[in-house]
């Protein structure tokens, strides 16, 4: 019996260590519901359409709590097009914001964004949403401290302007103290492992480095080599609904950069599954490091700096990570 009360409380001290790591290091699972804002470039590709419904589905599962999605991409028709999807899934009241400015403007030449404006939002076209940075700052003013994860699957340009933020009446914090006190984890998909030269980073070359060399608290990278191997969509666009996350995959599938495309690479899905779910479970871990951006936008892994960075490496055959994925992205609203 005693041998049996000291094994047990010895593995209880182990838990309880696992769930207290020291500052700098990522925390796989502190059994909370993960509160998630979703940042978004959301076009000109359409992988962001199978990310935001990976995090409705998780969502609606009570897996997290989205707390906000903003646009990183200035087109006009990215703030709508997320809209529509929050709409879909029932999340009419999540705030939207607008990218900060100087963002990069992108839009897909075969019309994905205004094709779903066109037909499941036009109301939301002419609507007029608030800074990216403004949202932040009020959603996460308003949360509990080290409690919020921002997920990027697109520029850093609000994050960088996030940071360089002034106090407002939101609070009396400049935005690289707020995020210190509020946010948990930044999870972003950007840039290439242990090298690359990849379009989120290289896009808003200022806003990557300001980004990647002031963020206080942990990043979880998803580099390009993830989702460049992980092919979803076809599944998605093979069903009889009319819903807009089916209509955007059949409509680009056809008509993307090479059309006639069976699926997609799923880059941001990637971001978004390890960012609510243990990575572990589904990838290496890799680091700690340092992410280091340069003037042209290429980035390099440091191994030598701990710089509280991380980033995932393949474990598993690729399609299984694309079934994981596909399963959540064939999620539909709660009725």
């Amino acid at each position: 019996m005693k041998v049996n009360v000291v094994i047990l409380v010895g593995i209880v001290l182990w838990c309880v260590a696992c769930s207290t790591q020291p500052d700098g290091q990522i925390r796989l699972s502190d059994g909370q519901t993960p509160q998630i804002i979703f940042d978004t470039d959301m076009g000109p590709d359409y992988d962001d359409v199978g990310a935001i419904t990976v995090l409705h589905a998780l969502a609606d599962s009570g897996e997290c709590e989205i707390l906000a999605t903003v646009a990183s991409d200035a087109h006009p028709s990215i703030a709508p097009t997320i809209e529509v999807f929050n709409q879909y899934f029932g999340r009419d009241d999540l705030p939207v914001g607008v990218a900060a400015q100087g963002a990069p403007d992108f839009t897909a030449e075969n019309g994905w964004n205004d094709t779903l404006i066109n037909t499941y939002g036009q109301d939301f076209r002419d609507k007029a949403y608030p800074d990216a940075v403004r949202v932040y700052r009020q959603v996460l003013a308003s949360q509990p401290d080290n409690s919020v994860t921002v997920v990027t699957v697109g520029f850093l340009s609000n994050i960088s302007a996030l940071l360089d933020s002034p106090p407002d009446e939101y609070s009396e914090l400049n935005g690289l103290d707020l995020v210190k006190g509020k946010v948990k984890k930044l999870v972003a998909m950007a840039g290439g492992f242990p090298q690359g030269n990849e379009f989120n980073v290289n896009q808003h070359v200022a806003a990557s480095v300001n980004t990647f060399s002031k963020w206080p608290t942990p990043i979880l990278f998803s580099g390009f080599e993830i989702g460049a191997k992980i092919f979803t969509g076809a599944k998605v666009a093979a069903r009889a609904d009319d819903g807009p996350v089916t209509k955007a995959y059949q409509h680009n599938l056809q008509t993307y950069t090479r059309n006639g495309e069976s699926n997609r690479e799923s880059w941001d899905q990637t971001a978004v599954l390890i960012a609510i779910r243990n990575p572990e479970s589904y990838f290496y871990l890799n680091g700690p490091g340092k992410f280091e951006v340069d003037e042209n936008g290429l980035n390099i892994w440091n191994p030598t700096v701990d710089a509280g960075h991380y980033f995932i490496v393949h474990k598993y055959p690729y399609q299984h990570i694309a079934d994981s994925i596909e399963m959540l992205m064939l999620h539909k609203p709660k009725q």
